[in-house]
Parts: structure tokens; C-alpha cells; sequence
């Protein structure tokens, strides 16, 4: 993706001080998605990830992953399944606990989502302390899915220690981070475990 383009996605993002909370910063995407090019360029970030490759479902995290999940899904001619948080689904659901750089919470998934064998690719707009995608990861692997892949549209660089120490899972799994905080777009491979 030129140059350019990931400027203007990095100028989309909108710093709001002070929210949900006193000292967090809040990464408002909603200038992105109001944008038609912008929307547009920031799905073919996850695209570019993604096309060329086998995959069986794109899992998005509650509720701004939805967002971007649901239009690459619909792209790549594959399913979308939503991880949400605990209470919102109407079926059986595994649950996974996971700390925010804010509080604590848990996430579920319907236990006939993923099956056996199926190549995810995960996807949310922003990784923080990573504990939300490490729970989505846990999550991914209970129900016996591959998860190839974890993608970002944002990284907050400053949280990047908590990172390394807690994040994805299964031997090896790509981390794709782009936009806000970075010159341009990387990935880097981990092979760490739960």
C-alpha cells in the first residue's frame, strides 16, 4: 500500500483523552469508517494479509473487529464469527478471561463456530496489552481452529513489553500491525505459547 495512504490512515485515527476513563486514550476509528477511501484502504490493509492464502473464517473481537472482520470475510468469500463479550450470545459458548490496560472482562464464542482443522485468521482495529487477542486465541484453539494469523489496524507501540510477554499463541502466528504509531506497515512472527 503507498505510502501515502498509510499517512492518511494514520491522521484518521482520532486521539480522545480521558475516555472510557480518566488517562486512557481512546483510538476513535469512526473518522476511518465515515471516510469511504479511507474505510476502503484500511480493508485492503487486512486484504493484502490475507488473499493468496487458505483460509476458512475470520474471527472478529467485539465490536470495533466486527467492523473490518465482516468486510474481509465478505471479500475473500469466507465465514465471519464473532468473539463477544460474555452475555451476548444466545447459544453455548466456551468463555475465555482476559485483562484490558483498563480493567478485567471476559469474551465468548459459540462452542459450533470453528471446526476441527479450519484456518483463522483473527482480526481487530487496535492491540493494545494483546490480553483481548491472547483470549480470542485461546478461544480459537479450544474449538480446534488454526489460527494463521492475528491482524491489526492499530498498535499502541507504547504497551509493546506486554506484548512480547502475553500474546498469540499456536506455533507460529504472524502479528500485522499498521497505522497509528508506525511509518509503515510490518509484521513479525512469534512463536511463543500461552
Amino acid at each position: 500500500m503507498p505510502y501515502d495512504v498509510i499517512e492518511k490512515l494514520r491522521a484518521g485515527v482520532r486521539d480522545v483523552p480521558d475516555f472510557p476513563k480518566k488517562g486512557i486514550v481512546f483510538k476513535d476509528i469512526t473518522p476511518v469508517l465515515s471516510d469511504p477511501v479511507l474505510f476502503h484502504a484500511s480493508i485492503d490493509l487486512f486484504l493484502d494479509r490475507c488473499r493468496g492464502r487458505k483460509i476458512d473464517k475470520i474471527v472478529g473481537i467485539d465490536a470495533r473487529g466486527f467492523l473490518f472482520g465482516s468486510a474481509v470475510a465478505y471479500e475473500l468469500g469466507v465465514g465471519f464469527v464473532p468473539i463477544r463479550k460474555r452475555g451476548k450470545l444466545p447459544f453455548q459458548t466456551e468463555i475465555a478471561a482476559y485483562s484490558l490496560e483498563y480493567g478485567e472482562a471476559e469474551m465468548e464464542m459459540h462452542i459450533d463456530a470453528i471446526n476441527t482443522g479450519e484456518q483463522i485468521v483473527l482480526v481487530d482495529d487496535l492491540l493494545a496489552t494483546g490480553g483481548t487477542s491472547a483470549a480470542a486465541a485461546v478461544l480459537i484453539r479450544k474449538a480446534g481452529g488454526q489460527l494463521l494469523e492475528a491482524q491489526f489496524l492499530i498498535e499502541l507501540e507504547f504497551l509493546r513489553h506486554f506484548v512480547s510477554e502475553i500474546l498469540i499463541s499456536c506455533s507460529q502466528v504472524e502479528r500485522v500491525s499498521c497505522v497509528k504509531g508506525h511509518s509503515q506497515c510490518h509484521s513479525e512472527r512469534s512463536e511463543e505459547s500461552l
